[in-house]
């Protein structure tokens, strides 16, 4: 009896130790936002700069640690790019694509996806998620409800002179090793403790390059789709761009992310 709650208790601990803290991938409410007071010109005449995807992609190991996979990130970034070729049609808007920058264009452009996913993540964490909600973006603080930006420095981003809006979509991808996958189902059985196996974020943002304001925001760690797949990459863009404001339908459904 006593080796077994000993057992019982290391199993407790390790499990504890190797839990992701992602309190919104069950309980987020929202996935959505538009900022208040934008509206998105309907006649077809808004320019949007399209940036490559910012793709990423590995394998969770037993402990929960990222692994990164260069091979599933190439897969990935090609599957995810074809896909968002085919959708960007459905968007009402001119579309501006630029070469892919080099040099110091090429680095500003890494650090403000770098920031897009960071901004993206805390509106997750203290927006979306009730209960970590900020004061000032609760919904009885209707002007304060949806307030993100990216500073105006958008304005010297590669492009940005041809256009309105910057359309950023980064994308993160973590596969359950199979030795994370039995620490699942083990902790899960032995003691009812749950740990996560894989995470799937994925954000679409709309950023208006006069004021660095992000206008849109479809972001969750919960996504579905295999990203490593042609068929799964187009599930994912259509998750992105779902509820993209006076978007055409584009076909695909939301939930259910792999593992």
């Amino acid at each position: 009896m006593i080796r077994r709650s000993r057992l019982l208790a290391v199993l407790v601990f390790i499990s504890s130790v190797f839990i992701v803290a992602l309190p919104s991938l069950t309980h987020a409410q929202e996935r959505t936002a538009v900022r208040q007071g934008f509206s998105f010109p309907n006649d077809g005449s808004a320019r949007i700069l399209v940036f490559r995807p910012d793709v990423t992609v590995g394998a969770q190991s037993t402990g929960g640690l990222f692994e990164p996979r260069a091979d599933w990130t190439e897969q990935a970034r090609g599957h995810i790019g074809t896909a968002l070729d085919q959708a960007l049609p459905t968007l009402n808007a001119q579309i501006v694509r630029i070469q892919e920058p080099i040099g110091s264009d090429a680095q500003l452009l890494r650090d403000y996806s770098a920031l897009f996913g960071a901004v993206s993540q805390s509106i997750i964490n203290y927006q979306f998620f009730v209960g970590n909600r900020l004061e000032t973006k609760k919904r009885d603080n209707r002007e304060n409800v949806f307030e993100w930006t990216l500073g105006e420095g958008v304005r010297t981003l590669p492009g940005a002179d041809q256009a309105d809006y910057a359309l950023f979509i980064t994308t993160e991808d973590h596969y359950g090793s199979t030795g994370r996958k039995l620490l699942q189902i083990f902790a899960a059985a032995a003691v009812g403790v749950g740990v996560t196996s894989g995470l799937h974020a994925g954000y679409a943002g709309l950023v208006d390059l006069q004021t660095g304001n992000l206008v849109w925001i479809n972001a969750d760690f919960a996504m579905g789709g295999d990203v490593r797949e042609a068929d799964g990459a187009v599930r994912r863009v259509s998750q992105l761009l779902e509820d993209f404001p006076g978007t055409l339908p584009i076909s695909g459904e939301r939930g259910g992310a792999a593992q």
